[in-house]
């Protein structure tokens, strides 16, 4: 049929579209709008984006933390390793100290002689005391000497010449009274008048303050 004959179809379709077009626009105005929870109040849609970036901000903060304490750990590891390693280095440099005093020690000790326990050795060891004190004398000089005071008897006494008379009598292998001993006793040595080398060295001290060395001594004195 020609369009005259149903005037009112064409009207329609254009009220249609009309319609159509308005549901769109509200539509889109509704998703832009809404009710705000709990509150009755018509808010937008905006007012939902702070929530959804705080749940973001909130995930970025817990993967910093996160980093946070990896590094620590990391950190926290690189310095036990390195005090670990400073531990074992001293410890390391300390037992090498010890190890190198101990032979030292050792070396000292193998050098160190050993005197035989008789005249020869009560001589030979009373010169090492005497040069280590800077006392002149010689194996000679000691030797005659003992010999003519005391035959090499450490425990010979003299009961009869004047020190004798006078209470203080001559004592050992040189012949020494106890005054003089303890005048002239060598730092080191025993303080017992009878003990061989501290019997000898006393002397060897006395005989070089007065006659220079027991080398220079050929009678009694």
């Amino acid at each position: 049929m020609p369009e005259s004959s149903n005037p009112g179809h064409s009207r329609l379709n254009k009220t249609h579209k009309i319609s159509i077009a308005g549901v769109a626009a509200l539509g889109a105005a509704a998703l832009a709008f809404s009710v705000l929870p709990g509150s009755g109040e018509s808010g937008t849609a905006v007012a939902a984006e702070p929530v959804a970036f705080s749940v973001t901000a909130a995930g970025t903060n817990a993967k910093a933390v996160e980093a946070s304490i990896a590094k620590q750990h990391v950190t926290a590891a690189k310095q036990a390793k390195a005090k670990a390693e400073a531990d074992a280095k001293a410890k390391a440099e300390a037992e090498a100290k010890k190890r190198e005093a101990d032979a030292a020690a050792s070396r000292a000790a193998a050098r160190k002689p050993v005197y035989a326990n008789n005249l020869d050795g009560w001589i030979r060891e009373s010169l090492d005391i005497m040069k280590s004190k800077g006392i002149p004398g010689s194996y000679n000089g000691l030797y005659r000497n003992i010999m003519r005071e005391s035959t090499g008897n450490p425990n010979a006494i003299n009961g009869w010449d004047i020190n004798a008379i006078n209470g203080v009598p001559s004592k050992g292998l040189l012949q020494v009274i106890q005054p003089t001993f303890a005048a002239y006793h060598v730092p080191g040595t025993s303080w017992n008048i009878y003990d061989p080398v501290a019997n000898i060295t006393a002397a060897a001290n006395y005989a070089a303050d007065k006659y220079g060395s027991m080398d220079n001594v050929n009678g009694a004195y």
